[in-house]
């Protein structure tokens, strides 16, 4: 069974020149794309999912179907690795750290693709081995905006959930200053999450760096906090 080929060939069927448009313009980086709505690409990848269990694929097996589907550059292509990368959380290791990392630096070029993997992916990783988590404090550090970005999201499900808090709080300090703008919108939401259970800690943190945060970042961190400390932390 060629499983690439098949999903290639319903990515091709599927195609919509207009979506293809729509969402060329919806990105400020170039993007390589079939063109459809993500709904369409998560059912080919979902269908694709299930003729992979049925022939029994090893993680290795749909490991290789990612690097694959990553290699191509196609937009579509990435979320349906993501998609296959997430299924096997249950045959996580954390020496899987090393190759999502590899996915971040190689392959990643736009926020939604960070997004989708960082997320589930490694965010799942990261909740069976959270002794990786510091691992992530070197990606800040990286000339990659994807990874720097990724130090941040990657901790956003797990934030929301109350974990990892002392490494939120590292890494926002070590992204305080970025120059980035979608760093600082990662880091941000990432506070916003942790603020879902820590809100007191979260909103101590702004008001101690609110002089030099830049703007966008504090305004996610916020938002979804009471107008009363939302008034406080926005006065100059």
């Amino acid at each position: 069974m060629d499983l690439i080929a098949d999903i290639r060939r319903r990515l091709r069927a599927n195609a919509d020149p207009d979506a293809k448009e729509s969402g060329e313009r919806f990105f400020k980086e170039p993007i390589k794309m079939y063109g459809m709505k993500l709904t369409v690409a998560r059912k080919i990848a979902k269908d694709a999912l299930k003729a992979g269990r049925s022939a029994n694929m090893t993680k290795a097996e749909v490991f290789a179907l990612c690097e694959e589907l990553w290699k191509s550059g196609m937009q579509e292509e990435a979320i349906i690795a993501c998609v296959f990368s997430e299924s096997q959380k249950k045959n996580f290791r954390p020496e899987d750290f090393e190759v999502f990392e590899h996915w971040v630096a190689e392959y990643v070029s736009n926020w939604a693709t960070c997004d989708t993997l960082c997320n589930h992916t490694v965010g799942d990783l990261l909740m069976l081995f959270p002794e990786l988590g510091e691992k992530l404090l070197l990606w800040t550090a990286s000339e990659n905006r994807w990874l720097r970005r990724a130090a941040a999201v990657t901790l956003i499900i797990p934030a929301k959930n109350g974990a990892f808090l002392p490494l939120v709080f590292k890494i926002a300090d070590r992204l305080l200053l970025d120059m980035d703008d979608l760093v600082r919108k990662g880091y941000g939401w990432m506070l916003k999450e942790a603020a879902a259970n820590y809100e007191d800690e979260v909103f101590t943190y702004v008001m101690e760096n609110k002089a030099v945060m830049p703007r966008t970042a504090l305004r996610y961190a916020i938002e979804k906090m009471p107008p009363e400390r939302k008034k406080l932390a926005m006065a100059k």
